[in-house]
């Protein structure tokens, strides 16, 4: 049996999916991060967002949409299912390499580490937002 997995080159292809092709989908990213993570560290902050993740790319539009995760480990399969896949092999290789930084891809909104940083964030994003929305004057 092919893998869903490797015919996943763009968030939009999440979008073509059945729900039974989404069930299997979600099995093979988790047995992709059990077989790369089972010695080390990051298996259930990956395990617990597999199905969000998958339903994220089903209703947005990646990388048109912003997402903001809260923990880095968290966006792997973010990053499975877009054209950084190819370079999941690499990850935690070093010690000092990052998955999730802004400006690496054009998926990569924020440069998220550990927990408590989302909300700040991305309230920024959405001020900054408002703030040219309104052409680019502050109101108080």
């Amino acid at each position: 049996m092919d893998s869903l997995l490797d015919q996943i080159q763009y968030s939009f292809d999440v979008k073509k999916l059945d729900s039974e092709e989404m069930d299997r989908l979600c099995q093979e990213i988790g047995k992709r991060f059990f077989d790369r993570f089972q010695k080390r560290r990051h298996l259930a902050s990956n395990l617990g967002v597999v199905e969000l993740t998958l339903a994220l790319h089903y209703a947005f539009d990646f990388p048109r949409d912003k997402l903001v995760w809260d923990v880095g480990h968290q966006s792997y399969a973010h990053k499975l299912l877009t054209e950084e896949g190819v370079d999941f092999h690499t990850l935690s290789s070093t010690r000092d390499q990052r998955f999730s930084e802004e400006g690496r891809e054009p998926y990569d909104t924020f440069d998220s580490g550990h927990s408590g940083t989302s909300i700040s964030a991305g309230l920024g994003m959405a001020e900054a937002l408002r703030h040219r929305d309104e052409g680019g004057k502050w109101s108080r």
